[in-house]
C-alpha cells in the first residue's frame, strides 16, 4: 500500500470513479486490448479486484469521500490511504493520511489543495438539493448536460473541462481533482453501433470510448507535478444475471469492482 502520509501535500490526486463499471467489464477491456491507455498506468497492467462500499453511486461516494475506498479482497484489517479522523479506528495506520475534518474533500482542502469536482451522473447534477449534496464538498464543481449520462462525447467533455481547470491554477497550488465518468452508466448501448439495449458487450465499447479520451488529462497532470491516481469503480450493475437489473442490489456483479492507486511522476 502507498504511503499517502508522505505523499501529501507534495502530490496532485487525481480520483477518477467510472461510474458502474463492472470488474469483468474492466479486465475485458485489458484482455481484449482495448483499454491500452488505462492499462499502462496500472500496476502489474491489470486491474484489482475489490469491493465496493455502497450498491449505487451516492451511498459508495459518501464513502468515498470520508476515506473508505473500495476495500481489499482477501481477508484481514487492510489500512486506509485516507481517513477522517475518528477515535477507534481500526484501519488507520501509520501511512494512512489522516485529517482532522468530516470529509477527505475539506481535509485536502485544510491542506493547501483546490478541489474540484466535475460530475457525470445525476447525483452531481446540481439541479435540486439532492444533486447538490456530493459536488457541495467542493471548493469548486461543475456539471451541465454535455457531461451526462445523455451525451455520447461526455467524457472529451469532462477531459476538456478539467485541462481547462488545470490551465488556469497556479502551478505551486495542489490539486484535488475528482471526475466522475458517466459514460459507462445507462444508457451505453449509444456506444455499440445498431445495439438498442444496454449490455456487457455495450459497457465495453464505452470503456474502449472512455478510454481514448484520457491521455491528454494524464499528460497535463504530470506536467505540474507527481500526481496520486486513483482509478476505480463505484459499484457494478447486472445485465440479467439471476434475474437482477441494474445495482442498488448485492450481486457480485455489483460488488466487484476494478480499482487501481499509482504514483505518477511529474514529466518535464
Amino acid at each position: 500500500m502507498l504511503n499517502c502520509s508522505a505523499l501529501i501535500p507534495e502530490h496532485d490526486v487525481l480520483m477518477i470513479t467510472f461510474d458502474t463499471l463492472r470488474f469483468d467489464v474492466a479486465q475485458r477491456g485489458i484482455d481484449d486490448g482495448l483499454t491500452p491507455n488505462l492499462q499502462a498506468l496500472l500496476p502489474g497492467n491489470k486491474w484489482e479486484l475489490r469491493h465496493t462500499p455502497g450498491n449505487f453511486t451516492y451511498a459508495a461516494h459518501h464513502a468515498f469521500f470520508a476515506g473508505f475506498l473500495p476495500t481489499p479482497v482477501p481477508p484481514g484489517n487492510h489500512k486506509r490511504l485516507f481517513a477522517a479522523k475518528f477515535a477507534g479506528s481500526e484501519t488507520t495506520g501509520g501511512t494512512t493520511c489522516v485529517f482532522d475534518t468530516a470529509d477527505i474533500v475539506s481535509g485536502f482542502q485544510s491542506r493547501g489543495y483546490h478541489t474540484v469536482c466535475i460530475g457525470g451522473v445525476g447525483f452531481f447534477n446540481k439541479q435540486n438539493p439532492l444533486g447538490s449534496v456530493l459536488p457541495g464538498m467542493f471548493a469548486e464543481s461543475h456539471w451541465n448536460p454535455s457531461i451526462g449520462v445523455t451525451d455520447p462525447d461526455s467524457t472529451k467533455h469532462q477531459v476538456d473541462l478539467a485541462l481547462s481547470i488545470i490551465s488556469r491554477l497556479e502551478g505551486q497550488k495542489r490539486l484535488f481533482l475528482f471526475i466522475n465518468i458517466s459514460a459507462l452508466h445507462q444508457p451505453n448501448c449509444m456506444y455499440s453501433p445498431g445495439a438498442t439495449e444496454d449490455s456487457v458487450e455495450t459497457q465495453l465499447s464505452a470503456l474502449a470510448y472512455v478510454d481514448r479520451q484520457l491521455p491528454p488529462l494524464f499528460t497535463a497532470l504530470r506536467k505540474r507535478a507527481p500526481v496520486l491516481a486513483l482509478l476505480f469503480s463505484d459499484h457494478g450493475t447486472a445485465y440479467g444475471e439471476d434475474g437482477y437489473r441494474g445495482h442498488r442490489n448485492n450481486h457480485s456483479v455489483v460488488l466487484n469492482v476494478p480499482y487501481a492507486e499509482a504514483v505518477l511522476e511529474k514529466c518535464p
